[in-house]
Parts: C-alpha cells; sequence; structure tokens
C-alpha cells in the first residue's frame, strides 16, 4: 500500500505535473529533510497543502498505537499500525554523544528463531521501503524534540532485512542521501542470509553489518538459528570473509546469552576462535524473557564471566545494556503484549 515516502521523485513530479517543476523540490526536501506532512509545508501555497494533505499516496504509513518510554525517557519505543493494520514496533535509544533507531524491515519474522517474541509470532508480509523510512523520520523528530540529534539507524527490529533486501537497500539509499544519514551509521543486521551478505558486499555504501550468531558450534546453532540449517557456519564465515575483503569495515557478532545454554566456557572459547579469525567485535546482550521461551537470559555474574573470558582469549568484546525491559522493548515483545492486553493509545497497560 502506497504511503507519502514510498513515492519516488518520479512518483512526486507525476503527481505535480500541472505544477512549476520546483514545487516537486520543495515537497521532496519537506518531507525528507524537514519532516513534514504536506498540511505542514509552508513554502506551498494553501491549496497545493490541502490538495496534497487529501491525496491518498501521501498518506502516512504509520498511525501510533502505543507510546512509551523507560531509562528516564533514554528509551522511546512505537508500537505502529499500518495501513493494512499490520502492527510493526520501534525503538529511540538515547546514549551520551548518540541517538540510535532501530528499525523493523517486516512484519513478524520466517526466521523461527525460538528465543525471540518475533519469531514467536511468525511471518506476516515485508516492509516497504516508505514504511522503513518514515520510521527514521519519525523517531528523527522525537530526538529533536528532546534537544537531540538521530545520527544513527540500526535494522535490527522485527524481521529479517536481508530476506526483504531490494526494499531495505533502497531504504538505506534514501536514508543516507536524502536524510543526510552516514553510511558509517547504518548498520543492517542478520541472522545469517548468505546470498544477502554477498549482495550487501558489492554495494556502494559502506553500511555496517552485524550478524546474529548466538552460538558457534552448528549444532547448537541449528537448534537456536533454524536457518544455519540451509546456511551453516563454515559458509556464513566464507561470507563474512568477502565481505571484509569488499568493505573493510569492522563486523560485529550480536550474541543473546540464555542461561545454561550458550553462556558456557566452551561457548566462549568456540566463539572467541570465531571472532579473531574475522576481527569481529561481540556485543553480549542478556537475552529478554518472553513468554514462548521457557530458558531465562544469564545472571549478571555470567554475563560478566562470559564477557571477560572472551576479552583474555583476545576478543573485543562488550555487554549491550537491556534498554526498555520495563515497556517490552526486546523485538516483537510490545506487540504481543498489545495483542493480549486491551491499550490506550500513548499509554501503556498498568
Amino acid at each position: 500500500m502506497a504511503s507519502r515516502y514510498d513515492l519516488t521523485r518520479s512518483d512526486l513530479s507525476r503527481l505535480l505535473s500541472d505544477e512549476p517543476e520546483y514545487r516537486v523540490g520543495q515537497v521532496w526536501d519537506g518531507l525528507h529533510v524537514h519532516g513534514q506532512a504536506p498540511e505542514q509545508l509552508t513554502v506551498l501555497p494553501k491549496r497545493l497543502r490541502a490538495r496534497l494533505a487529501a491525496e491518498p499516496a501521501m498518506a502516512p504509513a504509520l498511525s501510533c498505537t502505543v507510546e512509551s518510554a523507560s531509562d528516564e525517557g533514554d528509551t522511546l519505543k512505537w508500537l505502529w499500525a499500518l495501513q493494512d493494520g499490520r502492527r510493526i514496533e520501534t525503538v529511540l535509544m538515547h546514549y551520551p554523544g548518540r541517538s540510535t533507531v532501530c528499525i523493523s524491515s517486516q512484519a513478524g519474522c520466517a526466521m523461527g528463531c525460538g528465543f525471540c517474541a518475533t519469531g514467536q509470532a511468525g511471518f506476516e508480509r515485508h516492509l516497504s521501503t516508505g514504511e522503513m523510512v518514515e520510521q527514521v523520520v519519525r523517531a528523527r523528530a522525537a530526538a529533536a524534540a528532546s534537544g537531540r540529534r538521530l545520527s544513527n539507524v540500526v535494522f535490527m527490529g522485527m524481521g529479517e532485512p536481508l530476506a526483504n533486501y531490494d526494499a531495505v537497500w533502497a531504504a538505506v539509499v534514501r536514508l543516507h542521501d536524502d536524510l543526510g544519514l552516514s553510511a558509517r551509521h547504518l548498520t543492517i543486521s542478520t541472522v545469517g542470509i548468505v546470498p544477502g551478505i554477498r549482495r550487501l558486499g558489492g554495494e556502494d555504501l559502506p553500511v555496517n553489518l552485524a550478524v546474529s550468531l548466538h552460538a558457534a558450534n552448528d549444532v547448537l546453532r541449528d537448534e537456536l538459528v533454524p536457518i544455519n540449517r540451509r546456511y551453516p557456519l563454515g559458509v556464513l564465515i566464507e561470507a563474512c570473509e568477502a565481505y571484509l575483503a569488499a568493505r573493510s569495515r569492522r563486523l560485529s557478532f550480536e550474541w543473546a546469552l540464555i542461561a545454561g545454554v550458550n553462556d558456557r566456557a566452551s561457548d566462549a572459547g568456540e566463539l572467541s576462535r570465531v571472532a579473531r579469525h574475522l576481527g569481529a567485535h561481540v556485543n553480549l546482550i542478556p537475552l529478554n524473557p518472553t513468554p514462548g521461551y521457557a530458558a531465562r537470559g544469564s545472571s549478571p555474574e555470567r554475563v560478566r564471566q562470559f564477557r571477560d573470558r572472551l576479552r583474555d582469549l583476545g576478543v573485543n568484546a562488550t555487554v549491550r545494556r537491556n534498554r526498555g525491559t520495563a515497556i517490552d522493548a526486546a523485538c516483537g515483545q510490545l506487540r504481543a503484549a498489545a495483542a493480549e492486553t486491551a491499550v490506550t493509545m500513548g499509554r501503556l497497560p498498568d
């Protein structure tokens, strides 16, 4: 379904074919540079503003269902309803010196990772380029309202970005070319879609790649990340090698620490061998609890031990602090909670 950020310049030119040519640039910049809705484009005459505001193709893609804040306002999360009623999530996180938005690339996810709330919900559909770009525009406006500048975008929300490659890459180009975000501040995450990693290595923009690894042997990874059965570790590592050779960018591994499952000394040893070989940075993430997965996240002490073991083995490893646990900020959690509980717009249930 079309929305204002799904329009290309050519589409906008056709829509404004009866207007002076410079109007196209005014509307395009108003949407992308200033993040304005059609009725806010004061550079346009009132009649044209009214016409665009009533134009179906200029409608927003996202309608806020729930907006919530935690961490003293440093974490904001939105549950959006799309035009067809599907729901997706976006999280804005403020850190000292930067603000990062985590956006969704699909409604649901087909990868089937059992510990992930989105994976538990199943796949609904791909998001369009405009639906992804609008998430960033909305987050940028929220950051500006609190005196912050949005600096980083990570495709780590709901869905597998490389399974929706064409729309995701078009969004990356739009974020870079029209919203002015540096490619080095854009990160695409994947559970290991090898053809997508290979395509990414051939693109012009040097974006960052994050691989959700979670296990460094095929037996355990087959269980935790089912796509590993199609693209096992050896094949995934070869694709990462090719990406690094083409891009000269640092690779990162995401590792959700699950108590008694992948937080043992043997797991750290296996991970260290892969990470050192690829020069990868490791982000350790204590598992967020989800109703559909019985295992629990590693204790804080176990997380520290695992991090220290990796460092002793020569790996650059950091622990990503859980953000927004009180507002169900892990991927898919807020949508799942909203599906089970009646909510009032702008408020989470008590």
